[in-house]
């Protein structure tokens, strides 16, 4: 009898343990659901499109395709690039410089011409990247890249000062002042990478930028130049102390920024690129940069990030994965209003820093492949470009709510570095990779106007305009047929998940919500009928 009363309350406390424990363990497991409360007629003020300031490419020469400039047009139209920098302006496969035999030189623009005739056809201006040296003017042999840029100073700084103020001369003459004025003229890129991209001293460089802003503005003073065009937000503080100490004009400070850990230059991604763990990496940058600025001789310069992606290298399959478009926007809305432009690097694939490429999908800095895929990262833009003019009031740090005449927007999107330990992004990215959840999120918009309206939810995420994953279906072939490239890009087209009607009444608020896994991206656009 006793043995039995033992063994009643003995199972009895081990269930009410079990039940504890079990207990215990939901609640550690469960996830708060994530609330975004926005009221229609709290404006915080004009909406900030830095974002698409700017985009980058690869060389010029490439700017002369008819495929580059194909998707150049289509990434105009859907994400409404205002500018566009490129390294190869003055190399030799532009065929701008030359010298007789007595060493006069010998000009010529036809191919810029070309090119900028066409960008300004579709409305995008030129950030006018100075770089690299004609050999012609070069005073040695030392290039990069494929196409064998020459990273040397001129061996004539005159004749290079006259070679940009003729040049200048040219685009005021084909373009006129007031467009010209418009650009930005950036004086070589990343000098700071030596031997890789300049084989001169920081002096020399800034012997080359005071020769290049005095040929500039003798042309016109309104005319617009700046750099270093550093990597990793360098000589910033020490740019702009030469030019307040010698009287060089500056108009703007650039630099440049990757999420990466290590390294600067690997075009084909040899040595193995880690994610940074860092939550403030390229962002952190960005507000130290303005910092600087802040507290220099020159306070008020503009700064313009013309280089910044995940990574610094052309072969990093995180370029080409979904968690790439929740980072961009991660990135963009940590930095708010410290950069007057953040140029994504770049719009496409045809890139060809390491020479041309043999498979669709290589980690390209793109947001579209060679064949004109749109990639995650696209959608990231295109999204940002269909968020209205006017912002709200939002506590949320990730997501932006904006409204138009007759319609709210609300983007939001979860970032998560999944990236293992110890793993590289070459090994890691190139898998498969299903998100987990995050739970629930919940959309709460107050004082919206009473009506019917449209409700357009988009979505990138794991399986939802995500091209890559959709390859690696396919086996990952090494050529993709014309049927396979249209089934991609069928499949990920950017058009919405959900398309429902509205009711909003009178005292009412709209609300909406979503389940929420890694690195999804969603955009509700509310458009009244």
């Amino acid at each position: 009898m006793k043995l039995n009363r033992f063994l009643l309350v003995a199972t009895a406390m081990l269930i009410m343990t079990s039940a504890f424990a079990l207990s215990k363990k939901s609640k550690k497991t469960e996830i708060p659901q994530r609330v975004i409360n926005v009221d229609y007629s709290a404006e915080k003020g004009a909406m900030n499109t830095m974002f698409k300031q700017c985009v980058g490419a690869g060389r010029a020469n490439e700017g002369l395709r008819a495929d580059w400039q194909q998707q150049l047009a289509f990434v105009k139209k859907e994400c409404d690039f205002k500018y566009i920098r490129m390294h190869g302006l003055l190399t030799d496969d532009m065929a701008v410089y030359s010298e007789d035999g007595k060493g006069n030189p010998q000009y010529n623009y036809m191919y810029i011409d070309a090119l900028y005739d066409y960008l300004l056809s579709i409305g995008v201006k030129p950030f006018v990247e100075l770089g690299f040296m004609p050999n012609a003017l070069a005073s040695g042999h030392q290039t990069i890249f494929w196409w064998k840029g020459n990273v040397t100073p001129p061996k004539d700084y005159n004749k290079w000062e006259e070679f940009i103020r003729n040049l200048t001369q040219h685009f005021t003459e084909r373009y006129g002042v007031d467009e010209v004025k418009t650009w930005y003229f950036e004086v070589w890129n990343e000098p700071n990478l030596s031997p890789g991209f300049w084989t001169g001293t920081q002096a020399d460089y800034f012997k080359l930028y005071l020769y290049t802003a005095k040929a500039i503005k003798s042309v016109n003073t309104d005319y617009k130049v700046g750099g270093p065009g550093t990597a990793g937000a360098a000589w910033e503080s020490e740019m702009i102390d030469f030019c307040v100490k010698n009287n060089v004009p500056i108009d703007f400070i650039s630099t440049h920024s990757y999420g990466v850990k290590q390294g600067f230059l690997d075009e084909y991604g040899n040595s193995g690129t880690v994610l940074s763990k860092d939550s403030m990496a390229v962002s952190g940058d960005v507000l130290q940069s303005r910092k600087e600025i802040a507290a220099s001789a020159k306070p008020n310069l503009e700064l313009h990030y013309t280089e910044w992606s995940s990574s610094y290298t052309p072969a990093d399959p995180i370029h080409d994965s979904y968690h790439e478009a929740a980072y961009i926007l991660e990135k963009i809305k940590q930095v708010g209003s410290a950069a007057n432009s953040m140029s994504y690097w770049v719009f496409t694939d045809i890139f060809e820093e390491p020479g041309p490429r043999f498979t669709p999908f290589h980690g390209g800095f793109g947001l579209l492949t060679i064949q004109g895929i749109p990639k995650s990262a696209f959608y990231a833009y295109q999204f940002m470009n269909k968020l209205g003019k006017t912002e709200l009031k939002n506590t949320d740090t990730r997501s932006w709510a904006t409204k138009t005449d007759n319609g709210v927007q609300l983007l939001l999107w979860n970032f998560t570095n999944t990236l293992p330990d110890s793993v590289n992004n070459q090994t890691y990215y190139v898998k498969d990779l299903p998100s987990k959840s995050k739970g629930k999120v919940k959309v709460s918009i107050s004082n919206v106007p009473a009506g019917t309206y449209t409700l357009e939810i988009y979505k990138v995420g794991y399986r939802v305009n995500d091209a890559y994953t959709e390859y690696v279906d396919m086996g990952k072939p090494k050529q993709l047929n014309k049927q396979q490239v249209e089934e991609l890009k069928s499949h990920n087209n950017g058009s919405p998940v959900i398309t429902e009607t509205i009711e909003v009444k009178e005292n009412t608020a709209f609300s909406k919500e979503l389940d929420l896994r890694e690195n999804d991206v969603f955009l509700l656009n509310l458009v009244k009928r």
